[in-house]
């Protein structure tokens, strides 16, 4: 089955995922407040404020299937106000359009464990965005009137992703020239996702049947490696020395009075200042799915900052 997708966000993921449908010649329907440039070949655009039920109903009708890409801004205050109207908005027009959701999720759901992540761990998070996103877990799995998914993933890179933990900060300031700065622990072992896996995985969902749905799926990572391992490969992939500098915890905290970003990031400091691993073996057996290696993620991602 090839759905007709909408895609809720133009973030890496949503850029993502409408590249890869453009490639395989499929159409698509890329909606959010603002047009953004340089729209693929055969995506769309329609204007939507996801925060208006009346404007993404209107915006999903003649389409199979909603992928959320969408992000909020890094603050618990609005993740509390906004994410459980977004989800109800997603849930309502999905049930009025007879389409399907697929949501690119995240991990703050889940409190910190002593093993790898998978589909069956708590939603125990402790803090408020975590509480938040368990609470919109619950909403799409109690909503029997919507078929609906969810795709979990840990933090992700690739060519074009700049604000994350391996972005512009590390990889990107490495090509340059300069050190590249880590806000998590060096030398624990942490999971990533690669972007195009991540879109790659999503359209899988977004085709599938509907028996893949009214679960959450847990997105395949490559082998875990250190980000200081990972730094070196970017800096072999870059021809330059592996330069690194880590923010350790302590002051990350001390400065999170300071700096809002910071404090906002040391509320769920468990899933970046010790081991944080995923298993995602359920959606590589279903789907016959296999990540990308992290080394030839790595090397595409580094050569996109030489270009940028």
């Amino acid at each position: 089955m090839s759905a007709k997708i909408m895609i809720l966000g133009y973030g890496p993921i949503g850029r993502a995922i409408a590249q890869q449908l453009s490639e395989a010649g499929r159409e698509a329907l890329v909606a959010q407040r603002r047009e953004p440039a340089n729209l693929p070949s055969g995506v769309h655009f329609d204007a939507c404020d996801a925060l208006d039920r009346a404007s993404l109903t209107a915006a999903l009708h003649g389409h199979d299937v909603l992928i959320c890409t969408i992000g909020l801004a890094y603050d618990a205050a609005v993740w509390e106000r906004d994410w459980p109207r977004l989800m109800a908005n997603m849930l309502a027009a999905c049930e009025a359009n007879g389409a399907r959701l697929v949501f690119v999720d995240d991990l703050y759901m889940h409190g910190p464990q002593p093993g790898p992540l998978d589909e069956n761990t708590p939603l125990d998070a402790p803090g408020r965005k975590g509480r938040v996103r368990a609470a919109i877990t619950q909403q799409w799995q109690a909503a029997g009137t919507v078929t609906a998914t969810a795709l979990r993933v840990t933090d992700f890179y690739g060519p074009g992703v700049t604000l994350s933990v391996l972005g512009q900060e590390a990889i990107g300031r490495l090509a340059a020239g300069r050190a590249a700065q880590l806000g998590i622990a060096a030398d624990e072992p942490h999971a990533f996702a690669y972007a195009p896996d991540v879109a790659a995985a999503a359209i899988l969902l977004a085709d599938a049947s509907d028996e893949a749905y009214g679960r959450a799926w847990m997105m395949p990572c490559a082998p875990a490696h250190t980000p200081r391992e990972i730094i070196g490969m970017a800096a072999t992939a870059l021809g330059v020395k592996p330069r690194l500098q880590a923010l350790p915890g302590w002051l990350q905290r001390l400065m999170g009075a300071f700096v809002p970003f910071l404090r906002e990031w040391t509320e769920t400091a468990y899933q970046h200042d010790r081991p944080f691993l995923v298993d995602g073996g359920s959606f590589e057996r279903s789907f016959g799915f296999r990540p990308m290696p992290l080394e030839q993620g790595i090397s595409a991602t580094a050569a996109s900052f030489l270009k940028s």
